[in-house]
């Protein structure tokens, strides 16, 4: 017999957007929380569908790879086929009510009565619009845990900001140490927002397990400012400390001088041009003396490799450019997927650079079940989803439910959570609070 999942019985209602917000959910459920998106037909979240309700097809198949739906279409109800998105929807369940108004904010707070957590990360003063604040919330539910995880916190000069991940990183000065030497701010990789996600998440957990302990619910504010900080702690230690003000370093390591050089990313034999994607590039790391003279030795051992200065950690760490030509110009002979094999075989940490076209097929993604087919609402067909992040083989974990579809658990929730009647639950629908798609003046 299978044990509970460690948040059966928790229910979560699910009021976040974009990333962070949509990540923390997830992880959540992933552990056996009831998670309850609410949605409104009528209203729009930014980049938590998708880019846009309705796009036509040229959009469709002009977005990024990160954004492909099913055989390039947008399908009758294209919010729900989004890959960047649908992602973050295994293991919920979605209803749909209309908070702007009076009657959809009652039938919040009938659903808040039921529910063990509220979760928001939405701009500072949209709650509050609502009618969505701690003391309501508590009226309805007196042990409720309530998180905001606003960009900047509920006070101070930046709250009023709207910030998606790349507005933060920006803010906090994250992309002033990514990027290659030299070349200032980059594109971001919204690493702030899987961050967040994760420290919500572990919030939740931690109200939980107080009020376990205390019978008292609990407000939290998470400022995800505070959190995108955490991810460079190590230059405010390095200034603090050593008076050292980091800069871009491109894909070496913070800790060459105490061995970890070389370290990099280095072009291995193409298939193609760049543009269509066909180079190829490996990752090697060396994390010391032995692994340095593993990756001597897989080279064949060459000259320049022996020479004296290079003997050390420093001294590598000193030379990283000279180093990385001569390894580019030796792995550029190579198939990415050959040499990894033939560096870890020596002993040198290294992996190819996948694009996400071949992340599926990878045999360490596969034994790993990384991946599940699952069905998309439509019937637009079956289509591989990542799994949880982690496994609990004594209990019903994975994906329990497919990613789920804008609307599809309004019966569960109106009809068996609320109890409403079939009349009621036909006037809902025609008042527009029932709804499994966004309204067609949503664009």
């Amino acid at each position: 017999m299978s044990l509970p999942l460690p948040l059966d019985g928790v229910r979560v209602i699910d009021l976040t957007g974009v990333w962070a917000g949509s990540f923390s959910t997830v992880l959540l459920a992933d552990l056996g929380a009831e998670v309850l998106k609410a949605e409104n037909q009528y209203v729009w979240q930014p980049l938590t569908r998708g880019s846009r309700a309705h796009p036509t097809v040229e959009e469709v198949r002009s977005y990024p790879t990160s954004m492909t739906f099913p055989n390039g279409e947008p399908g009758p109800r294209p919010w729900n086929y989004c890959s960047l998105f649908v992602g973050m929807y295994r293991n919920k369940r979605s209803f749909t009510v209309d908070l702007r108004r009076p009657e959809g904010l009652a039938i919040l707070g009938r659903v808040v009565a039921r529910s063990d957590v509220v979760l928001e990360n939405s701009a500072v003063g949209a709650m509050e619009k609502l009618g969505v604040t701690w003391e309501w919330l508590r009226e309805q539910r007196e042990d409720v845990i309530f998180v905001r995880a606003s960009g900047y916190g509920l006070t101070g000069d930046y709250a009023d900001a709207r910030t998606l991940g790349t507005h933060l990183e920006g803010v906090m000065g994250h992309q002033l140490l990514r990027g290659y030497e030299g070349a200032g701010p980059t594109v971001p990789i919204f690493a702030a927002d899987y961050v967040s996600g994760t420290q919500i998440a572990l919030a939740v957990l931690m109200a939980l397990w107080h009020r376990n302990n205390t019978g008292t619910g609990q407000f939290i504010e998470l400022a995800q400012a505070e959190n995108a900080a955490a991810m460079f702690s190590q230059a405010y230690l390095n200034y603090s400390l050593n008076g050292e003000v980091e800069q871009t370093i491109g894909n070496r390591s913070v800790y060459a001088a105490d061995g970890e050089a070389p370290c990099g990313v280095y072009p291995c034999r193409a298939e193609g041009e760049a543009e269509a994607g066909g180079d190829r590039w490996i990752a090697i790391t060396v994390t010391g003396e032995a692994e340095w003279l593993a990756l001597r030795s897989a080279m064949g051992d060459p000259a320049w490799a022996a020479a004296p200065e290079l003997a050390s950690a420093a001294g590598r760490a000193a030379r990283q450019d000279a180093i990385d030509a001569r390894i580019g110009e030796w792995t550029r002979q190579f198939d990415d997927e050959a040499l990894f094999h033939r560096l870890q075989e020596a002993g040198v940490a290294a992996a190819p650079v996948l694009p996400s076209w071949r992340v599926l097929a990878d045999a360490h993604v596969r034994a790993r079940g990384l991946y599940r087919e699952c069905d998309l609402p439509d019937g637009v067909g079956r289509y591989a989803c990542p799994t949880p992040l982690y496994a609990l083989p004594d209990s019903e974990g994975g994906i329990r439910r497919a990613p789920v579809a804008m609307g599809q658990d309004n019966d569960y929730v109106y009809r068996e959570l609320l109890g409403v009647s079939d009349g009621e639950y036909a006037r809902l629908v025609a008042e527009g609070h029932i709804a499994d798609g966004f309204h067609e003046s949503v664009r």
